[in-house]
């Protein structure tokens, strides 16, 4: 009697093995599942990969999207531009920023005119900047005039408090911040260095724009302080601007000043070449706050340096950008100070610079 095989031997068994005999009844559905099988397997390796995928691509179309953000910043400045604008520029770079690829810089300069200020920064407002970037203290008051929303760095106020435009140097509490110059107590240190160079001069002028500003007034309550102690005398030499410049040195000559004492007044810094001719003119040695002075032709400058201070205010303007609200930033106080000596000058006026003071000058120029 011939012996039957189990069906479960023909079903499961492999087809091609041997001794096995696969039904034609049955050979549709062993075909099926084996392509059925290489198909799922297919599938299941194509849902896979477009998971790996979408895993690296989510944070790869996060990176794009944000390297396209290109930040529109204001400059403000009050008088014309000078070398501080290239040290922002430098700081900037140093920190990732390159202008026309992830950030455009709107100039506006005022040329020392104060009533072009306000339309300035509101102009810069109305371009819907990101961030406005101020060179004084002036500049900055014109800008948070303007606004109380858009962020403000300033590159040096002479008294951020004073002005209106911090609560506190800690914690400014507003829209402003960035860098003060302490003009006031500064003051005080300028006329020191003066009597160390001329220490028989037991008058002189003080070149200002007058008392109408709170920095104003501070400084000269300082050097005020400081003349007392020394025993010299203070005269007022009065100027708004170039136009009030002649006759603030005719005074001098008048009052029979021996030296002249600069104070910080942005907008006399656009004349600076003018008061040194003046200043030659009537020999009337001068110190000032800003190396644009010497370098012009004056006889000295002492202050904060106008290089660091642009690049420190640069890592302001970074972390803004990248979130971080101005009024938790510090206002922070200038740690770099530059002494510029205009030898040719001191020649012209017949003054020898004595050599303590030479050894410690930052610039001197020949």
């Amino acid at each position: 009697m011939r012996s039957r095989r189990p069906l479960t031997a023909t079903l499961g068994g492999h087809p091609h093995a041997p001794g096995c005999r696969r039904s034609k009844r049955f050979a549709p559905w062993f075909r099926l599942a084996r392509s059925g099988g290489v198909v799922l397997k297919f599938k299941f390796g194509l849902l896979a990969f477009g998971a790996i995928l979408l895993l690296f691509a989510a944070p790869l179309a996060a990176q794009d999207k944000q390297a396209e953000k290109v930040y529109r910043v204001g400059y403000l400045s009050f008088p014309p531009l000078d070398e501080r604008l290239d040290s922002l520029r430098k700081g900037l770079r140093d920190l990732g920023y390159v202008e026309g690829r992830n950030i455009l810089l709107e100039i506006r300069s005022a040329e020392g005119k104060p009533d072009r200020l306000r339309d300035l920064a509101a102009d810069l407002v109305r371009r819907k900047v990101d961030l406005i970037v101020a060179d004084t203290g002036s500049a900055a008051v014109a800008a948070k005039k303007a606004t109380h929303a858009v962020p403000i760095v300033m590159l040096g106020s002479g008294d951020a408090v004073g002005q209106g435009l911090a609560a506190s140097l800690a914690r400014p509490a507003g829209n402003v911040t960035g860098l003060t110059m302490i003009s006031p107590e500064l003051s005080r240190k300028r006329l020191a260095l003066l009597h160390e160079i001329l220490p028989k001069a037991s008058y002189v002028g003080v070149l200002w724009c007058g008392g109408a500003s709170p920095v104003s007034k501070q400084q000269w309550a300082e050097s005020k302080a400081a003349a007392d102690t020394l025993g010299v005398r203070l005269a007022s030499l009065e100027a708004d601007g170039r136009e009030g410049l002649a006759s603030a040195f005719a005074s001098a000559a008048t009052q029979r000043v021996q030296a002249v004492l600069g104070f910080d007044c942005p907008p006399l810094v656009p004349s600076a070449t003018l008061i040194a001719q003046l200043s030659l003119k009537h020999r009337l040695p001068g110190l000032f706050p800003l190396s644009a002075y010497p370098r012009a032709g004056s006889l000295m400058s002492y202050g904060p340096s106008t290089e660091d201070a642009p690049r420190r205010a640069a890592t302001y303007v970074d972390k803004i950008l990248r979130g971080a609200k101005p009024g938790e930033l510090p206002i922070e106080q200038p740690t770099k100070f530059e002494l510029v000596i205009n030898l040719k000058s001191a020649r012209a006026l017949g003054l020898t610079i004595p050599r303590s003071v030479l050894l410690r000058a930052d610039e001197v120029i020949e």
